[in-house]
């Protein structure tokens, strides 16, 4: 009986944290904890956490003072990525480690689940996501004050008119696969437009590849630039950082991105449209992007 009683227990403890979990929503990203000491320390520190639980790290980079982020993937993300038609947006997750402004660490990530439902992949990633949280430690999930349901996130819209997942920009074609894959790497290395990569991710025999890229303030207009654009809108107390890096896609022998209005609002659910810390203040970030990662994917732009 005293076994029943613990079973039953244990089993009503993990319905009602399914139903509060419900009644908050998915939201995009888990701070796992803010500690003391300096950055270098720290960012190793996570990087041994994550390789210890499995997971590779693909790259890393500063897009600003006070901020690295590290792309990570494993086999689990990669299948996952390759069962749905453009589901290698969900290739990798990023983790956080950002300066508060108490000068102390906050490691963060993004929500796998969160990814996969916006990204439209065929499970919803929990193991991921529990993997993460065991690794790295799960304080709170944040960036959403109410957060989203999975259907939300699987028709997202911020606003009326603006994309959807599928509507996603193509910024070059090329002969085939190898070749677009090749005419991105030669794009990124050059620096074309100011961007540069950060990680490359292959889902092999899919003809699909996902590239991490960073924006610098040299790109060719200012406001597609990393720093630009977070300086504006990840203004709260806890940091949003694992926005960045930007994607570019190359599924077939064409290179993609997703429309900013998508890519950002999906990081930032609640961002106002207007006024200060909104997406007024970057109204001419998706033409600098979508023009500046079209340099950086090696394609062209009417000028």
């Amino acid at each position: 009986m005293l076994k029943f009683r613990f079973v039953l227990t244990a089993a009503l403890s993990l319905l009602l944290l399914g139903v509060v979990q419900a009644a908050e929503g998915i939201k995009p990203f888990f701070l796992a904890g803010v500690q003391n000491g300096d950055m270098a320390s720290v960012v190793s520190a996570t990087k041994q956490k994550l390789t210890a639980a499995g997971f590779e790290v693909v790259g890393q980079y500063s897009p600003y003072a006070d901020v690295t982020i590290i792309g990570v993937t494993n086999d689990e993300l990669k299948n996952a990525a390759g069962e749905t038609d453009f589901g290698v947006y969900g290739a990798v997750q990023r983790v956080t480690v950002s300066k508060g402004a108490d000068g102390k660490m906050q490691v963060a990530y993004t929500n796998p689940t969160y990814m996969a439902h916006a990204y439209r992949m065929k499970g919803d990633l929990a193991n991921v996501t529990a993997a993460m949280n065991k690794a790295l430690g799960m304080q709170k999930a944040y960036g959403s004050e109410k957060g989203k349901t999975a259907d939300q996130l699987r028709d997202y819209q911020y606003k009326w008119l603006m994309p959807y997942f599928y509507d996603r920009l193509e910024l070059a074609s090329y002969s085939s696969y190898d070749a677009a894959v090749k005419g991105v790497e030669a794009g990124l290395t050059s620096g074309k437009g100011g961007v540069k990569k950060v990680y490359r991710v292959d889902l092999p025999g899919k003809e699909a590849t996902l590239f991490g890229v960073a924006i610098s303030e040299k790109a060719k207009v200012e406001c597609a630039g990393d720093k630009y654009i977070m300086e504006r809108i990840d203004f709260k107390d806890i940091k949003s950082s694992g926005h960045l890096p930007y994607d570019i896609v190359v599924k077939g022998k064409y290179a993609y991105i997703l429309p900013a209005e998508f890519r950002i609002a999906i990081s930032f659910p609640d961002l106002k449209m207007m006024g200060s810390n909104s997406f007024a203040s970057i109204m001419c970030a998706p033409t600098a992007i979508e023009e500046t990662l079209t340099l950086g994917s090696g394609g062209t732009i009417d000028e």
